[in-house]
């Protein structure tokens, strides 16, 4: 196979000394980077790799994959081929469920320090550019795609990012390659395709360097969302607590309503909770930020819920209260499931005799250690701190009908005996 110049097509250094993975679909684009990646005597001592999904979704996608070893094979790459299944239950489109299941298998194949690389170029990069543009994203959503970004336990990696396709085209036709065309690709159903097909042709008859805006205007917005990145770190910082899952409300009360929603959404989102909605940044201002003191507003959306209690944002997924009537017994030796996911532990030995498991129906009390009276319960938990929504969470444990402890908040003063001399440690784990 005939080698073209290596300067016709220069490509950035990888990002880390990891073993770089070409994702390799068997089209025009993958095709070049792979065989341009091949001459690379550096990435070939990195340790090259290629891997292809197998998507199922084409009549073809067995002869696609049988081509894909073919030219792994005559460029001396290895190559895995990963058979995914593309589940549509999300119901966001065959394009974004295939992507999904493409990055789970890149997932997968890769090592701590490995490196994705993908054939993204200049022209996809207008096309991202474009379809973001056109969902009125902020800064974040047109900074498009980046060359470089943490990616699983590695990195992807997109070297051909500033370089048009025809640049792409010329060195497959002088190196001889041959590829595969996607029918898929050639209809204009899917937005992207029809930006490709008869949006961004029209516009270059009256802007030729359009394609070349586009990426200048997405890499222009890639400065400006890290700048506010930063900024909304510094208003994080500002509103810390030690728990993650808090802010404090005076912190944000502070800032303006821009700086403030940006943050609130950073913070939601570096809880791995569903992103916050408009809805819900303008119900926290409205009703959270300046709520009473003792008031308990909250925002749900999604199976996720923010909260105002004692000062605090407090954010969590949304978990269900124990059932009023729900109890058990249990004899420690085995983890307790409860009704909202969490469990109850006890290790060491199993008791002597079993214990009954409820949940809190107000009006309990309970003889704390060193002291001589009981106490109420309500009392003992807001005096620890314990959110409202947390309490209803809470499962009691009774010896005789006398409270014996509450989780492991609240221990009554037979049980902290009883423990330390069975040298055994009790464990709530929420839900």
């Amino acid at each position: 196979m005939p080698h073209p110049d290596a300067s016709s097509l220069v490509l950035p250094l990888p990002p880390v000394a990891g073993r770089v993975w070409v994702a390799f679909s068997g089209g025009l684009d993958s095709t070049v980077l792979l065989h341009r990646l091949a001459q690379d005597a550096a990435v070939r001592r990195q340790g090259l790799h290629a891997i292809h999904v197998h998507h199922g979704l084409q009549p073809d996608a067995d002869a696609w994959a049988a081509h894909c070893e073919a030219q792994c094979l005559s460029l001396e790459v290895p190559l895995q081929v990963h058979r995914v299944r593309v589940d549509m239950a999300a119901g966001d489109g065959v394009e974004a469920a295939a992507r999904r299941a493409r990055h789970a298998a890149f997932r997968e194949a890769m090592q701590a320090g490995d490196i994705i690389a993908l054939a993204h170029h200049r022209d996809d990069q207008a096309e991202t550019f474009l379809l973001r543009a056109l969902r009125a994203s902020g800064p974040e959503g047109l900074a498009a795609m980046r060359p470089c970004r943490a990616f699983g336990t590695g990195w992807l990696w997109r070297p051909l990012l500033d370089t048009p396709r025809s640049t792409l085209e010329s060195y497959a036709r002088a190196a001889s390659l041959s590829w595969i065309e996607d029918p898929s690709n050639a209809g204009t159903t899917f937005d992207r395709n029809f930006l490709r097909h008869e949006v961004l042709p029209l516009l270059r008859t009256r802007w030729p360097h359009a394609d070349a805006a586009f990426a200048r205007s997405a890499a222009l917005n890639a400065d400006a969302a890290g700048l506010l990145a930063r900024q909304d770190r510094d208003l994080l910082a500002r509103a810390a607590t030690a728990d993650p899952a808090a802010l404090q409300v005076e912190a944000l009360r502070d800032a303006g309503a821009a700086a403030r929603a940006r943050a609130l959404r950073h913070w939601i989102e570096g809880l791995s909770l569903p992103p916050l909605p408009a809805e819900g940044v303008a119900r926290i201002d409205a009703h959270l930020l300046d709520a009473r003191a003792d008031a308990q507003a909250e925002f749900a959306w999604h199976g996720a819920v923010v909260r105002r209690w004692r000062g605090l944002l407090h954010a969590e997924r949304q978990r269900p209260a124990l059932p009023d009537d729900w109890q058990v017994d249990w004899d420690g030796a085995a983890p307790l499931a409860l009704p909202d996911g969490g469990a109850l532990c006890l290790d060491g030995a199993p008791f002597a005799t079993p214990v009954r498991v409820t949940a809190r129906r107000g009006g309990e009390r309970i003889a704390l250690p060193g002291r001589a009276h009981r106490h109420a319960l309500k009392d003992v938990l807001q005096s620890l701190g314990i959110p409202p929504w947390e309490r209803r969470q809470l499962p009691l444990l009774w010896r005789d009908d006398v409270l014996w402890a509450a989780g492991d908040l609240v221990l009554s003063a037979d049980c902290d005996a009883w423990l330390h001399t069975a040298s055994r440690r009790l464990a709530w784990r929420r839900g």
